[in-house]
This record gives structure tokens, sequence and C-alpha cells, in this order.
């Protein structure tokens, strides 16, 4: 079970921005900025390249949960970045999707090999 599995299950602590029965949306504990969000499925998806069509709706849930957070968090205005990582090389850590909200900064691009 990876660590998004057992915080959605409560059994790692985390601080909760949003909850409903398929999504759930947390404080990232690395921040990359001064909103630093990870919006995640409650349902188990590996990854973007595991999507099914059937998982369509769930990702425009997450999309669009973002954008209300972004709202309520007042960084919707001047921006923000949405990013999913998927596979070793696009740096996802955690083998299960997630949506990172960055913003309440300016931000800049930094996506380069290693």
């Amino acid at each position: 079970m990876d660590i998004f599995c057992k915080i959605i299950n409560k059994e790692i602590p985390a601080e909760i921005i949003y909850e409903d029965r398929e999504i759930l949306a947390f404080k990232d504990i690395h921040p990359a900025a001064p909103v630093h969000i990870l919006i995640i499925p409650k349902k188990h998806i590996e990854s973007v390249n595991v999507l099914a069509d059937k998982d369509a709706d769930l990702v425009g849930k997450m999309i669009l949960t973002a954008k209300k957070i972004a709202q309520d968090l007042q960084i919707s205005e001047k921006g923000y970045k949405l990013l999913i990582r998927t596979g070793e090389d696009g740096g996802q850590e955690v083998p299960h999707l997630h949506l990172h909200l960055i913003g309440g900064a300016r931000l800049y691009e930094e996506i380069r090999p290693v």
C-alpha cells in the first residue's frame, strides 16, 4: 500500500484541504511554493499510464477540484500551475496518480533533463 492510500485510509496524518467521496486534497509536506496541494483520487490508480476511459470523469473532477481550491485560497486570479508527473523519468515518486496545485508566488519554468 502506497503512502497516499494510507493517507486516504487515515493511517497517516495529513493536512487535508478538501475531501469528498472520490477525491482527497492535502498540503504537500515538501512544498515547492507557498501553496502546494496534492489532489488525489481515492480510487487507487498508479499513474496516467494506466488510466482507462472510465476514469475520464474522475480526472476531470480532480482538475475542477484544483480550480476550486485555487479560488478558495485566492490564488486563481494571479495564476498557478497544475502538474501531473508520470513514471520515473517524469519524476513521479509515489505510485498513485496525483495532481500538484502549485502557486501563491511567481513561478518559473524549470523543466529540463537532469
